[in-house]
């Protein structure tokens, strides 16, 4: 998940189930039950007209404008619905459907990480600082010497989760990362299997905000880049980059929904989102969507959440959609391996939990021309690291769905901080 709120403003604990940056758009999330019926609904006796449905276009791509004007869009291998419909018209769909409605929930609007970078950047010099006086000198040297660094090789991240050290490459696997886009002329993926697609309405899937280029470069970036260290985890992995989110760096519910159904629909196994809204609760059309991607051997990997503030003893919580039990929900780590202060924790609550852990602290990657690599930080930045190691796992076994999520955290590397915070610990790549 991504946190809406601002850097630089303090994390405070939020009550209620959707905090203060949570919008809405005034359209509603229909889940209908999987009852495996594949019958069309009559949109028509519900009174909603111009229905879009996710079967009349090729890989399941609903075009943005489409969704954008449709009385309702079907994600037909979620089984969602986003329709633009008032309280009498939902309830003639309960009465008049085939498949049993689920749930309706408000659409939200989610939003990118913002970087995190120059507080980490200052929390950092702080701990090194203090951690030099309190500690005698040799023991203040051992630290150093375990610290994980950038290396003119690799990055720290590439070498935290041993991706420089793995025979795997994510060859023949294919890696959806929604989120802003993708710099499709980027010199360092010249040649690369690159699949994009929008579906925010107004513009193609060219990254005009850089958070999605930077998430693509961590997950996907190549083995030996053209000029600096590698950054990239799955480096022969098959692009798939989905821009559900615009410029602004905000999207919504219904673009989302239609990049995992064209994830789902084009036979993905790992699916990527670094995004979120400040949700306390778990969002019913994310459980649906996660759970059904599951069962179609899609795993889908989202940041956890940047909430928190650990320096002022506020831990944050997991919001959506990484707060659902069918989303593997990713915290951030620093060059220690300890807890980045911005990275929440899980909750006490069924869902809402931390299920795993990547590098989030100060990671270089790639961003959009003429920039070309940028550092940032935030637990948007560990979900590409556990989503490139993911890919080389799924190389590695063939393993897909819940059997690929099982081994990401059988064979993660223990921490020595709270399950609470990293899951079940740092993933790390295959040998």
């Amino acid at each position: 998940m991504i946190d809406p709120q601002q850097p630089g403003e303090p994390g405070s604990v939020r009550h209620g189930a959707v905090g203060p940056m949570a919008r809405q758009t005034g359209r509603q999330v229909v889940v209908f039950a999987d009852t495996g019926d594949d019958a069309r609904i009559d949109w028509g006796r519900a009174g909603v007209r111009e229905v879009a449905d996710s079967r009349d276009f090729a890989d399941g791509d609903v075009p943005p404008e489409t969704m954008q004007h449709a009385g309702a869009t079907v994600f037909a291998a979620l089984g969602i619905a986003v329709v633009a419909a008032g309280p009498e018209q939902i309830g003639a769909l309960r009465k008049i459907s085939a498949r049993p409605v689920l749930s309706v929930s408000p659409e939200l609007v989610h939003s990118v990480l913002a970087d995190a970078g120059e507080y980490a950047r200052g929390y950092r010099d702080g701990v090194a600082d203090l951690t030099g006086r309190l500690l005698v000198p040799g023991a203040a040297e051992e630290e150093a010497a375990a610290r994980f660094a950038d290396t003119p090789s690799a990055t720290w991240g590439v070498q935290a989760v041993r991706a420089d050290a793995s025979s795997r490459s994510g060859r023949g696997v294919r890696v959806a990362v929604l989120d802003t886009g993708f710099d499709l002329a980027h010199p360092d993926f010249a040649g690369r299997a690159v699949t994009a697609r929008s579906f925010v309405a107004g513009g193609d899937a060219q990254d005009g905000h850089g958070h999605g280029t930077h998430c693509i470069g961590t997950a996907c970036g190549p083995r030996t880049p053209p000029s600096g260290p590698r950054y990239g985890i799955a480096s022969e992995a098959e692009i798939y980059a989905g821009k559900v989110l615009g410029t602004d760096g905000s999207g919504t519910d219904a673009g989302i929904l239609a990049g995992i159904n064209w994830a789902v629909t084009s036979r993905c196994p790992v699916i990527s989102m670094s995004l979120g809204a400040d949700v306390v609760q778990a969002h019913p059309p994310y459980s649906a969507a996660g759970g059904r991607a599951l069962r179609q051997g899609s795993l889908v990997i989202a940041a956890a959440g940047n909430n928190a503030d650990r320096r002022a003893g506020d831990a944050g919580f997991v919001g959506a959609p990484a707060n659902s039990v069918e989303i593997m929900a990713v915290g951030a780590v620093d060059q220690e391996l300890r807890m980045a202060y911005f990275s929440a924790r899980s909750l006490p609550s069924r869902g809402g939990q931390v299920d795993i852990a990547g590098p989030g602290w100060e990671v270089s990657s790639a961003w959009p021309m003429p920039v070309r690599y940028q550092t940032i930080s935030g637990t948007s930045m560990a979900t590409p690291h556990v989503a490139g190691v993911a890919a080389l796992w799924a190389e590695a076994t063939g393993r897909r769905g819940l059997e690929l999520w099982a081994t990401l955290c059988q064979e993660s590397e223990r921490l020595l901080q709270p399950s609470v915070d990293v899951g079940c610990g740092l993933g790390v790549a295959p040998r």
